[in-house]
């Protein structure tokens, strides 16, 4: 793994009136690590991860992508960067079709006269192109890339979100509570899909309340409190009960016991 992170901030503030939601907040990702973020509720932590994936602007501080500094006006910014983000929501729609959904926005136009000036779709294309997705991260269960999505189950939404990410996230991929309304075999296919991803080398931060989830696919674990990091662990020489008690205060970072 590089020294370098591909992804980091330093000194993100970010204020609503008189209520501050990051204070000088530092943040590192390294190359092809699963990093989870967990945090109390009003940490800070999503609004954190709004601003790395351009969906707020920082009051202050930077954000540097591969050792360059960067400013995301809006997703669509982080988007052209590389970053994509699995939103807790999907952001699916459940009247179009798989394929539909992996390109929206991002429509793929045909070739020559017909796409550049009459603007057809390429709808060969992109169904194509959405079942090589699909077969990359093991998603075979899906019977048809034209059947639409409300006839999904919710682990198979999840997949196609996942599928979308990682066909257009060409550095970075943020998932946001990925398995919150999953049951135990849908976590269990989600959890294999981050893994799926972690292979082909592109770095996820995994925001997620569930902590065996996060001990069981986490490299390491950045824990925000009051607007900021408090630490960075790793699973094995920290116990679930350990990073609670970091997040909710009861423990301090340097009254951890440091591995023999």
């Amino acid at each position: 793994m590089s020294e370098k992170p591909i992804l980091s901030a330093s000194g993100l503030m970010k204020r609503y009136g008189r209520v501050t939601a990051l204070d000088h907040c530092d943040f590192d990702l390294m190359p092809g690590e699963v990093l989870a973020v967990i945090g109390d509720n009003g940490a800070g932590k999503s609004t954190m991860i709004k601003a790395l994936s351009g969906a707020i602007q920082p009051d202050a501080g930077e954000i540097t992508l591969d050792d360059r500094p960067v400013q995301f006006s809006s997703p669509s910014a982080a988007r052209d960067h590389g970053i994509e983000t699995v939103y807790q929501t999907l952001a699916l729609s459940p009247a179009l079709s798989i394929a539909d959904n992996m390109f929206m926005g991002r429509e793929m136009r045909k070739p020559g006269f017909t796409g550049q000036i009459l603007r057809r779709l390429d709808k060969a294309g992109m169904r194509r192109m959405a079942r090589e997705k699909l077969s990359e991260l093991g998603l075979m269960t899906i019977q048809s890339i034209d059947q639409t999505v409300e006839t999904l189950s919710g682990g198979q939404r999840q997949g196609v979100a996942v599928a979308r990410a990682a066909a257009f996230g060409s550095r970075v991929i943020i998932m946001d509570e990925p398995t919150a309304a999953l049951g135990v075999k849908e976590s269990r296919k989600v959890l294999d899909l981050i893994l799926t991803v972690k292979a082909r080398g592109i770095p996820i931060i995994l925001i997620s309340h569930n902590m065996p989830h996060v001990f069981e696919v986490a490299d390491r674990i950045h824990i925000h409190r009051l607007g900021k990091r408090l630490c960075v662990v790793k699973p094995d020489e920290c116990g679930m009960s350990d990073a609670v008690a970091l997040m909710t205060g009861a423990l301090a970072p340097d009254a951890l016991k440091q591995p023999v």
